[in-house]
């Protein structure tokens, strides 16, 4: 079947100079935003500079051309990294066993659930229901889907948190596990956390605890004390190896003890002298992963827990003190829906102005682009109309924030003066598009503009 892809006739290259080639291929970088070129407040994915140094880690060749299939005994090196990161992890998390396997966020969830139906059924209970809140990442009720769950999902109270009467309201002995961020998606600690832990478990319920916004509390408290039984970290976000485009990624898997034996084979241990890969483990969801996940991501965060050390719990910090001194500054121009300390990341909207001068957070969001910033996370999470969901994120420092804020402020003022917002950004490589048809008609080589 492959064939019919086969090039049939010759392919025409031109012949060009070293020169000419380099400058083609940076004129080309030069039209993307990255995270070296300007500010990145995506609320939720956390943007982060990843260091330099991760990548030469990451770029050593007893790394990168090691075979995964060669013998335990010739990849030492690489199964104690492996070995560590686990310990690592599971000091960071306070699990008792992690996995390194899952090859994104979205993919330790899928892990999670299965780890939650492969429990159940080794208990021989039938639960087919995950309580999944309203302010929950969209990849929660896919993940619980996909395992066979039934998604019941719970309002948010008025106060952006989890309605306890509303949990209650569906807690049966169906409910296999509740799926919760925390802090949750509107940068907002979960004070119930201890109850609704308890609720769970004296309904024989799993916890599961998605990592997103891991990277807020890292060093100061973690999910076990939390009573979560499953957690998976974006380590992307948590500790900083790269992200977008699709991947690669990590996203690696805690449990507590009683779950252990489900996790993916092989297991990599260590008896003092040397570092094995273990597939025996019949309780065991199976692979995940072709071999043992994306090893270089892998590297790159075992890489930035070595240069961080204790100050690891700094990062988190600091991005809490960013998160919290932009709320302050931005709230004097747009509505803050809920107007209390947050963590990492807080929400904002512009449905005030979208009411009084017909300005929409979309076109808010393309007029940031025309000032080398890009936009937020718009239009999340869905619980807040007009939603800007914003995330400076530790490696910021205050002169970009306070650039920021300058920024929002031109922005509302201009809002207010009757300025055209229909024609932003015009300072971009590519003008205005439509977000619809870009996303099912891909067009990677047209210099013509696409107008809405």
């Amino acid at each position: 079947m492959i064939n019919k892809f086969f090039r049939k006739t010759e392919l025409k290259l031109g012949n060009h100079t070293e020169l000419e080639v380099m400058r083609h291929f940076k004129f080309l970088s030069d039209r993307n935003f990255c995270i070296e070129r300007g500010f990145y407040p995506l609320g939720s994915c956390t943007m982060k500079y990843n260091p330099r140094v991760n990548e030469y880690a990451a770029s050593l060749d007893g790394f990168c051309v090691l075979h995964p299939s060669q013998k335990d005994e010739d990849s030492q090196g690489s199964l104690k990294l492996i070995f560590e990161l686990q310990e690592m992890l599971k000091e960071i998390t306070g699990m008792d066993a992690v996995t390194l396997q899952p090859s994104a966020g979205a993919h330790g969830e899928l892990l999670g659930m299965m780890i939650v139906k492969k429990y159940f059924e080794d208990i021989k209970e039938v639960r087919k229901k995950v309580i999944i809140p309203d302010s929950a990442h969209g990849t929660n009720p896919a993940s619980a889907n996909m395992c066979g769950f039934e998604c019941i999902e719970i309002k948010s109270n008025k106060n952006g948190r989890v309605d306890l009467q509303a949990l209650e309201a569906v807690l049966d002995k169906d409910v296999a596990a509740i799926m919760l961020t925390n802090p949750n998606t509107l940068g907002l600690w979960e004070n119930d956390i201890l109850e609704i832990s308890d609720l769970m478990h004296k309904n024989g319920s799993l916890l599961y605890y998605d990592g997103a916004n891991y990277n807020a509390i890292m060093g100061h408290t973690n999910p076990k004390v939390m009573g979560f039984d499953i957690v998976h970290l974006n380590i992307h976000k948590t500790l900083s190896t790269p992200h977008g485009g699709g991947g690669p990624g990590a996203g690696p898997v805690g449990v507590v003890e009683k779950l252990q034996k489900y996790l993916p084979v092989p297991v990599v241990e260590f008896d003092g002298k040397t570092y094995r890969r273990n597939h025996n483990l019949p309780k065991s969801v199976g692979k995940v992963s072709q071999y043992f996940g994306n090893f270089g991501v892998l590297v790159r965060a075992y890489t930035y827990i070595l240069s961080m050390g204790k100050t690891l719990k700094d990062a988190s910090s600091n991005a809490v003190l960013n998160a919290n001194y932009l709320k302050e500054c931005i709230k004097k121009f747009y509505n803050l829906p809920f107007d209390e300390p947050c963590m990492h990341e807080f929400v904002i909207n512009s449905q005030i102005q979208k009411e009084k001068y017909g300005v929409t957070t979309l076109q808010i969001a393309k007029r940031l682009m025309d000032e080398n910033i890009h936009p937020p996370t718009v239009y999340f999470p869905l619980i807040v109309a007009e939603a800007m969901m914003i995330e400076p994120t530790e490696t910021e420092d205050k002169e970009v924030l306070d650039n920021f804020v300058k920024v929002m402020k031109k922005i509302s003022d201009e809002i207010m003066q009757g300025n055209d917002f229909t024609i932003y950004p015009t300072k971009t490589p590519v003008r205005r598009v439509d977000e619809t048809l870009a996303a099912r008609q891909l067009d990677l080589k047209s210099n013509e503009t696409l107008r809405i």
